[in-house]
């Protein structure tokens, strides 16, 4: 039934009417993504601190820390560097945590925006609503306001977290705090602008995240030209709550640029919303060809028609990554060998850094294929969802031929693109160290992760066939094999917590020879997880979970 014409009239008149009631429900559909976010960074922060007190017990262990920071390579993964002459602890943290927070802050922020505005549109729902008395700017308003507020408990978490340090200056705490809900507004505010120029969901999340990719490069790079900030770096939305100088010469004003960038562009993304169709996106697609090619008439043909631009993206964005990275593995070895005495506090390899160095990149860079192969297994949920899998059964197609070309080309991008990831690396540390023998070992080496990645798509495969309203569950191995990569250490995570991600099952080739036994076990684990997708699927309903 349409809303009477008196009330149609009065959200006319008023662009924002409803705002309350849409905040209300987006509020309640993420009454669990948001608490999750918010505890999963404090909980972080609090274990690194815990952590840091631990491990950095001397001014000597400081000072060692502090010697990093001529690395470019230290530099690029942390940021600026101040207060190097007198290296404290508050320094220490604010190089250790506070590009990750802010990262993970803009990733939230990002999901969160692309799911209640152009998700909803692209989904029909966003019409249905506007049927109802509500205003054109009331969904947008509302989902921004529903990232200020994830963002404001992110934020108070991470202050929350560094409240029980005595030796760190509460007011640096509230800056780290405030300067990690102010970048996630910053690129929410990116993913609105997104969302007006996209017509799918994909394509603007795909956008905003190369936005922030770009971002982290610029201020990478601006920060190796000056390791406490060069010019180029303030063309970063990442580089201005590091430049408050927290626990060194705390400034605040750095923050204003955050508070004035998202102002800006959430202006552009109303006056951008004014100009376009409802459920279309300014940028407008290209059409398609008048005949479908014959390898589109298979499962396996339409799968790899669906997944090739993410495919690309992935595969492009990831190899940069490599090689970038992989390229400063020569100044690294040199700047270990400068310094000796750090081996007393940081456990690497000294007696090899380069190894060990292009080993963890590899481990690094792996991630980007295990988060594809899962993404692209559940985009087949997806397609379910949309009502697209039971017109593919109806044309003939068997359940088994379908499940079974998906997976094959999932299969066969996941492969390449971890073949593609190796390279980068391999090609990286070759053009730093002189040697191109890397290009070969690394690429070798990121295969050796393919039974850990296959597993963890395994899980996709088992939860989409036995009970897809469960489907999302496969990200939380993926999430735990990050979490387990990136901070593990830093954590002191126990080993049993360690075991439980797949990837900590295979061998840092070529630190390390390659395990044959874990990788069989990984790929039996894989098989059996694929066979019980398989088996679900035959039995089930289509489009129930």
């Amino acid at each position: 039934m349409s809303a009477p014409p008196t009330a149609r009239r009065q959200s006319f008149r008023n662009p924002w009417a409803a705002t309350g009631g849409l905040l209300r429900l987006h509020l309640r559909l993420d009454r669990i993504i948001i608490p999750v976010w918010t505890l999963a960074v404090g909980t972080g922060v609090a274990g690194s601190m815990a952590t840091f007190e631990t491990t950095y017990t001397t001014p000597e262990s400081l000072q060692a820390r502090a010697s990093l920071m001529d690395n470019p390579a230290t530099v690029m993964m942390t940021g600026p560097a101040f207060g190097l002459e007198n290296y404290t602890f508050g320094a220490m943290v604010a190089n250790e945590l506070s590009l990750y927070l802010y990262l993970a802050a803009a990733i939230m922020s990002i999901l969160l925006v692309v799911r209640h505005t152009r998700a909803e549109e692209e989904s029909g729902r966003m019409e249905m609503l506007r049927a109802l008395p509500v205003g054109p700017f009331a969904p947008a308003a509302a989902a921004i306001i529903t990232v200020a507020v994830a963002n404001a408990a992110v934020g108070a978490a991470v202050v929350a977290a560094l409240a029980g340090t005595a030796s760190l200056d509460p007011a640096s705490s509230l800056a780290l705090g405030a300067g990690t809900a102010l970048t996630g507004m910053v690129f929410g505010a990116v993913a609105a602008v997104a969302a007006q120029l996209n017509e799918h969901a994909r394509g603007a999340t795909g956008t905003a995240m190369a936005v922030l990719a770009a971002a982290f490069l610029i201020r990478g790079i601006g920060d190796v030209i000056n390791n406490q900030g060069s010019w180029l770096s303030w063309f970063s939305p990442l580089a201005w709550p590091q430049q408050t100088r927290l626990w060194v010469d705390l400034r605040w004003w750095p923050l204003l640029l955050s508070a004035a960038a998202t102002a800006i562009l959430l202006v552009l993304a109303v006056e951008l919303a004014r100009r376009r169709d409802l459920g279309a996106g300014l940028r407008t697609p290209r059409p398609g060809p008048a005949t479908a090619r014959p390898a589109l008439l298979s499962p396996a043909g339409l799968a790899g028609r669906l997944l090739r631009g993410s495919f690309a993206t992935w595969t492009v964005s990831a190899f940069l990554f490599a090689a970038a990275f992989g390229a400063l593995a020569n100044s690294l070895e040199e700047s270990f060998s400068d310094l000796p005495q750090l081996a007393d506090f940081i456990t690497v390899d000294l007696a090899d850094v380069t190894t060990s160095f292009a080993s963890a990149i590899v481990s690094f860079v792996i991630v980007a294929p295990l988060i594809f192969s899962v993404s692209a297994v559940l985009r087949l949920r997806a397609e379910e969802d949309a009502g697209r899998v039971e017109q593919l059964l109806a044309t003939g197609s068997s359940r088994t031929g379908l499940l079974a070309g998906w997976l094959a080309v999932v299969a066969g991008q996941t492969v390449l693109m971890t073949a593609v990831v190796g390279l980068g690396a391999g090609l990286g540390v070759a053009a730093g160290t002189g040697d191109g023998g890397w290009t070969g070992e690394l690429t070798l080496a990121a295969l050796t992760y393919l039974p850990a990645i296959a597993l963890s798509a395994g899980v996709a495969a088992a939860l989409y066939g036995l009970v897809p309203r469960l489907a999302a569950l496969a990200w939380a191995p993926v999430v735990w094999s990050a979490i387990v990569l990136f901070l593990g250490q830093l954590l002191a995570l126990p080993d049993w917590a360690m075991d439980l991600s797949s990837l900590a099952h295979v061998a840092l080739v070529p630190s390390a020879d390659p395990e044959a036994a874990p990788l069989a076990v990984l790929t039996a684990g894989a098989a059996v997880l694929v066979a019980a997708g398989f088996t679900g699927f035959r039995r089930r309903d289509v489009g129930i979970g």
